[in-house]
């Protein structure tokens, strides 16, 4: 019970963020690849990145928020 409660409740957290995902927000890919959210579709994302290159990838392959607020 105490090894699967953190699991879940990360597991609604990053449902809720990709569910929030708006346009103009700074976001990390699980790849790694950092951009600016372009278009919310239903289950896919636009991803402008340097250079103006436009990325179409799912919204659970997006892992989290990489605004000014959170950098260091």
């Amino acid at each position: 019970m105490f090894m699967i409660r953190p699991q879940v409740k990360k597991s609604k957290d990053q449902k809720k963020f990709n569910e929030a995902l708006k346009k103009g927000d700074r976001v990390v890919t699980i790849g790694g690849i950092h951009g600016k959210v372009g278009e919310v579709k239903e289950a896919t994302v636009t991803i402008e990145v340097e250079g103006g290159v436009k990325l179409k990838v799912e919204k659970t392959a997006v892992s989290m928020d990489f605004s000014q607020k959170n950098q260091k």
